[in-house]
């Protein structure tokens, strides 16, 4: 059965050959940094299940050092903007639909896949439909492009290596979600804001929660990690069991009010700083400057919409 694991397998397949194409980049002066960064990457996805608690910390505390202390590099491609530029002239924007072909195999592969679950992890069906539409798309573009394997290969290494640390950020973000609910933070962040809330004040509960939410998705850079934390310190305790809301409100719509936060802060690196860096803009705030006036409306309705819809 098809699940987790395969996916695994192919994200460290292609965090293996961005470590090898990396290393022989003779334009890069940091091409060994690189290599051992991504494959420190790959190590990760093919055995992180088998290294253990500590084998998986140690190998977190060396990509934090190789990031921390002088980063990674970046080779020189002096035709790549020609390269662009040609193929833009010549497919124009039909282009975009390369990207469209993953989203739309992870919509009918969820639906397809759930139809048989012989063949695929019920659990896992949206990220092994996720998966196979990345590697559709790559057949796709090969085949109509008429290219080699390496090349897709290739521009994907080009890419994270602009994008650099902060590509992986997500996934660390995360997982620091975890580490600080594990270690109790949501019920000291939840004696600490009780104190502040009004006895017997839905709405304070509800403001603390929402708002909650967007700030420690601004300190984290992911609503994923702050989840646990405010679910913990507010949600679970006084809004679903003190007051009696509607779990999956409260947890649906508490998310949204979190991805407010991930439009406001450049620790959401992948959204708002690799965006910056990829469109070469000059100000690497311009982002999240641009997204303000459109999140804070959003973090107002979220908040309506938890106390009209979760307590009726």
């Amino acid at each position: 059965m098809i699940g987790l694991v395969q996916v695994y397998q192919v994200a460290g397949a292609a965090f293996a050959a961005f470590a090898v194409l990396s290393a022989r980049d003779g334009s890069n002066p940091k091409r060994w940094v690189n290599a051992g960064f991504w494959g420190l990457m790959a190590l990760s996805m093919w055995t992180g299940d088998r290294l253990g608690d500590l084998g998986n910390g140690l190998l977190v505390l060396a990509l934090v050092g190789i990031a921390g202390f002088g980063g990674l590099g970046k080779g020189i491609a002096p035709d790549e903007h020609e390269v662009r530029q040609a193929r833009a002239r010549q497919h124009g924007n039909l282009l975009f639909l390369l990207a469209a072909v993953i989203p739309l195999t992870a919509l009918i592969g969820t639906f397809a896949f759930k139809a048989i679950p012989v063949l695929v992890d019920p659990k896992q069906v949206t990220m092994v439909s996720l998966a196979l539409g990345a590697l559709l798309a790559m057949s796709i573009g090969m085949a109509w492009l008429r290219e080699g394997p390496v090349v897709p290969l290739q521009e994907g290494r080009r890419l994270m290596d602009s994008v650099g640390w902060a590509g992986v950020l997500p996934q660390m973000l995360a997982s620091l979600g975890a580490v600080f609910a594990l270690a109790g933070l949501g019920k000291v962040v939840g004696g600490l804001t009780t104190q502040l809330i009004p006895d017997g004040s839905l709405l304070g509960a509800v403001l603390a929660y929402a708002i909650g939410m967007a700030l420690f998705t601004m300190l984290m850079g992911n609503a994923f990690a702050a989840f646990p934390v405010m679910m913990a310190a507010i949600g679970l305790p006084l809004l679903i069991q003190q007051y009696h809301g509607d779990p999956a409100v409260i947890a649906a719509v508490g998310m949204l009010a979190g991805f407010c936060g991930t439009l406001m802060t450049p620790m959401a690196a992948n959204f708002n700083i690799v965006p910056a860096v990829l469109l070469e803009l000059k100000d690497r705030n311009a982002v999240v400057k641009m997204q303000v006036p459109t999140a804070l409306p959003l973090l107002a309705f979220n908040i309506a919409l938890i106390w009209w819809a979760a307590f009726r």
